[in-house]
């Protein structure tokens, strides 16, 4: 039988043999090596002290079996951190984890044949199991989404809560089954690991496993908390070799540095990604020398109180930062949780079309699991950092004193390393205070809009048969293209493109009778949330929040649609974004028809967010509602092939060959997948670029195809915001262009006194106004002036 030391010390052994092995038959790299060895060393080391504590002179033969185990576990580590730097091989990582799987059946069994149960044994082999675990979950999250590591990671959340929760520490009684979902996690996880499932199988079953963990583990809470008034019987200890020993003393540093760090790295986060740099975290924040030196004063009995308190409400505050960074990086501005709630739903909606049902399930998941977690961990952390700074007082006031003197010159003095990052933080207090303010803000605009929305519209008293009499006869097309902004025709890297495509157009437009004049509008809208630039357009009122948005869709505003049916146009919009009947479309803003990706005979394959490509929505628009002997339309068209994600992309086809999109079959394959596209942000802009070219380039040769020298037609084309930080960058403006296009030169003429520029392609200096005013000067220019004013709205640019 082999001594402690012997058997320690051949399982190492045996751990840079295999090691070496991996290094040189499957190519494992210095990362991949060092991984493995550190499992190794940690197993040493570990073990060791467990044993030696425990009074066992021998290793026994059921912990030979689950160190030859952690021996296997440490090769698959190697193999994942070296799949970190590139593919690697699958076939050694699955054999060594089926191998460690197998075995875990085997050291049971052995030490319950063998007389050698005990709590040292039972702890190793459960540690095992939680790396192995731990290491699979890593792997797993590299194709099916960062959420999974949440698998591996919960048997630690629950250890860092037992040394914070002292009710967590008892002895609970065996139950059968936690085997059987250890045994279901790694089975599940191998499986996912190779491959060998479909992705939404896969996603399913790691959710599955995610929903088994949640209930073994939250049903062992659920029994330590009702028996936490209880005192806890001695746990008796077999007759082993294995020994007995452990507790939670050898973590009690760790687990304090690694709250301390974790709560060090929340207070001083940044509010957005490109503000996040190593030097940002090298800062002093305020909010933690305040609960250092309440720690310090306030009576022990009320000191765990405070530090629940004030750890749910920096977790809360934790999770608000995580939705300011992503609406940042998205919407080019700050989280607002109350006004914004309403925008989770659309979210979901355009996940699932960007990244598919599975991955948007996945994420969900995952982000309710964040949310849950982060405040939970926050609230261990700071009770673990409270206590040891009370029970350490001297120690926690001269620290903490000296800090708050540093934190104090540097404020006076300005002091950062690092722009956007002052070394006196307080991101924590002004993530609070912004929060209150926009809260407040929230509640003084409401009757500020009420009122904008109360006001007298001047436009209410013409009489119908003067509205829009400039345009008698015409059809009037607007059309937004998703995410037309400033950038496409400005930015060096992605411009030259869009440019080459309107000059262009400018050309073919000319040679069709058409004559075009272009601008830009000042958006309510960045980077998403579409409908607020579409209520301010028609609108003419400036709505750039969802709770604006609500109360307009809950007035009688009198918008642009509504104008041209009052004036006896047939109004109609075309969304094929929408999956779901959009009642509002009729009730608010008065449209006749509403066409969605369910009525318009697609029968062709999605392009990620987009269900149909442009070309199909223009010619099934023209099939349906240009017809010959149509009576006059206004309508809205809705172009979405360049909604982020802008991959992938169709391509532009012969108008005779469109018929159903079942010709479009197979052009999705041919292009980047998202999650391949947004490895790169060259990738990214280059796409964005492609599918704004895309875009115009249909609604050119639409109508030069079917509407040469068609004097009847007017089209208003524009964007409806700016594309997101990854594409326009972290400090864009809110411009997009806007052209109108009208073969009867009486239109242009009109619209003339604008001053826009000459074509389809707006310069640096072009007109911007702000959208809120496209529609009383659209309406001044092309119908008489409401009773009472004396100039057009239209005069020029605001």
């Amino acid at each position: 039988m082999l001594t402690v030391h012997r058997g320690v010390l051949a399982g190492l052994t045996v751990q840079v043999v295999l090691v070496g092995t991996l290094a040189g038959a499957a190519g494992v790299g210095a990362a991949g090596m060092v991984a493995g060895l550190i499992v190794g060393a940690g197993t040493a080391v570990l073990l060791s002290r467990a044993l030696r504590r425990s009074g066992a002179r021998v290793l026994g033969p059921a912990n030979l079996v689950t160190l030859l185990r952690s021996v296997l576990v440490g090769g698959v580590a190697a193999l994942v951190v070296d799949s970190v730097e590139g593919s690697g091989p699958v076939a050694p990582l699955i054999g060594l984890a089926v191998l460690a799987l197998a075995l875990d059946a085997v050291d049971g069994r052995v030490a319950r044949r063998t007389g050698t149960v005990s709590a040292v044994g039972a702890r190793f082999d459960m540690e095992v199991d939680s790396v192995l675990v731990l290491v699979l979950s890593a792997y797993v999250a590299r194709s099916l989404g960062a959420w999974v590591l949440a698998i591996g990671s919960v048997h630690y959340v629950l250890e860092v809560a037992r040394w914070a929760l002292p009710w967590l520490r008892r002895p609970t009684p065996p139950r059968h089954w936690c085997k059987v979902v250890a045994a279901v996690q790694g089975i599940v996880l191998i499986t996912a690991a190779a491959g060998v499932l479909p992705r939404p199988v896969a996603v399913l079953a790691l959710l599955a496993v995610a929903a088994l963990l949640v209930e073994s583990f939250g049903r062992e809470v659920a029994w330590l908390w009702r028996a936490r008034r209880f005192p806890a019987e001695p746990p008796a200890e077999p007759p082993a070799v294995r020994g007995a020993g452990g507790g939670h003393g050898r973590w009690r540093t760790a687990t304090t540095v690694l709250a301390f760090l974790f709560v060090w790295f929340v207070l001083v986060t940044p509010q957005r990604f490109d503000h996040v740099t190593p030097a940002a975290y090298l800062r002093i924040p305020v909010e933690g020398l305040a609960l250092v030196g309440l720690a310090l004063v306030v009576p022990p009995r009320r000191l765990r109180g405070l530090a629940v308190a004030a750890g749910s409400v920096l977790g809360v505050l934790a999770v608000v930062r995580i939705l300011d960074m992503g609406f940042w990086e998205a919407l080019h501005r700050p989280v607002n949780p109350v006004n914004d709630a309403g925008l989770l739903g659309p979210a979901v909606g355009v996940l699932q079309d960007s990244v598919g049902r599975g991955w948007a399930d996945a994420a969900v998941a995952a982000a309710v699991l964040l949310a849950v977690a982060v405040p939970v961990a926050m609230t261990v952390s700071v009770v673990r950092v409270l206590r040891v700074a009370r029970r350490h007082r001297g120690v926690a006031a001269r620290s903490a004193g000296a800090l708050g003197v540093l934190w104090l010159v540097c404020a006076l003095l300005g002091v950062q390393l690092t722009p956007f990052a002052p070394m006196a933080s307080r991101s924590a207090a002004e993530l609070a205070v912004d929060q209150v303010g926009d809260a407040v803000a929230n509640l003084r605009d409401r009757p500020v809009f009420a009122a904008q929305l109360a006001a007298a519209d001047p436009y209410r008293a013409v009489p119908d048969e003067d509205l829009l009499s400039g345009l008698r006869g015409k059809d009037v097309i607007v059309a937004f293209v998703e995410s037309y902004g400033r950038v496409a025709v400005q930015d060096p890297s992605i411009a030259p493109g869009v440019r080459a495509v309107l000059d262009a157009g400018t050309e073919s437009l000319r040679a069709a009778g058409f004559s075009s004049r272009s601008a830009f509008l000042t958006s309510s809208t960045f980077g998403g949330t579409s409908w607020l630039a579409h209520g301010t357009l028609h609108s003419g009122l400036w709505t750039d929040s969802q709770q604006r948005y609500d109360q307009l869709l809950a007035s009688d505003r009198l918008t642009l649609p509504a104008v041209f049916r009052r004036a006896g146009w047939r109004t109609v919009v075309d969304v094929p974004s929408n999956r779901d009947p959009w009642p509002e479309g009729r009730a608010f803003y008065r449209f006749d028809e509403d066409y969605d990706r369910h009525d318009v005979g697609y029968a062709g394959p999605k392009f990620s967010f987009a269900a149909m490509p442009d070309q199909y929505t223009l010619a099934a628009f023209q099939r349906r509602e240009l017809a010959p002997g149509h009576a006059p339309v206004m309508a809205e068209i809705d172009l979405v092939t360049s909604h982020e994600p802008w991959t992938p992309l169709p391509r532009m086809v012969a108008w005779d060959e469109v018929g159903d999109g079942s010709v479009y079959r197979g052009m999705p394959a041919e292009g980047l997948t998202p999650a391949d596209a947004f490895r790169d942000d060259g990738t990214v802009r280059a796409l964005y670029g492609t599918s704004i070219e895309y875009s115009l380039s249909a609604l050119v040769s639409f109508v030069t195809t079917f509407h040469r020298h068609d004097r009847n037609l007017v089209l208003v084309l524009l964007g409806d915001h700016q594309p997101g930080p990854v594409v326009s960058g972290p400090d864009a403006g809110h411009d997009v262009p806007i052209t109108i296009l009208a073969a009867d030169p009486a239109v242009i003429d009109r619209v003339s006194a604008w001053g826009w520029d000459d074509g389809m392609r707006p310069g640096p200096q072009a007109p911007v106004w702000p959208m809120d005013a496209v529609r009383d000067r659209f309406l001044a220019a092309f119908g008489p002036l409401p009773s009472g004013t004396t100039t057009r709205a239209a005069g020029g640019p605001p």
